[in-house]
């Protein structure tokens, strides 16, 4: 038996929002399941991206997070922190493999390598 990554889901304050922030940062089809409570966002490929309202922020570092490889770093970067992302920091291990750290409109972190 294999397990195929399906969904990954975000906690969020609010869903309908943030999906679609999320569609237009990596694009795909929002699908509002349980408007205001639970929305995803299917993408060619998968996996999807899933939006669910709870109560409060998560506190804390996020202990999950998106990667994504983008052929001109510096221009992606440019274009998610104009959809409202903000850039949180660089890292790198050397010149060979680096990447930027963003958060969107709620903080949750994700990287642009």
């Amino acid at each position: 038996m294999s397990l195929k990554v399906e969904m990954v889901t975000f906690d969020c304050v609010d869903p309908d929002a943030l999906a679609d922030w999320w569609s237009k940062a990596a694009g795909g089809e929002v699908n509002a399941v349980a408007p205001g409570e639970f929305v995803m966002v299917v993408r060619e490929g998968g996996p999807t991206l899933g939006f669910q309202r709870v109560p409060d922020p998560t506190p804390g570092k996020n202990k999950v997070h998106l990667d994504f490889h983008a052929e001109d770093r510096e221009a992606e970067v440019a274009r998610l922190v104009g959809l409202g992302a903000r850039e949180t920091g660089r890292n790198n291990f050397g010149p060979e493999f680096e990447w930027a750290v963003l958060a969107d409109p709620e903080g949750n972190a994700f990287c642009v390598a």
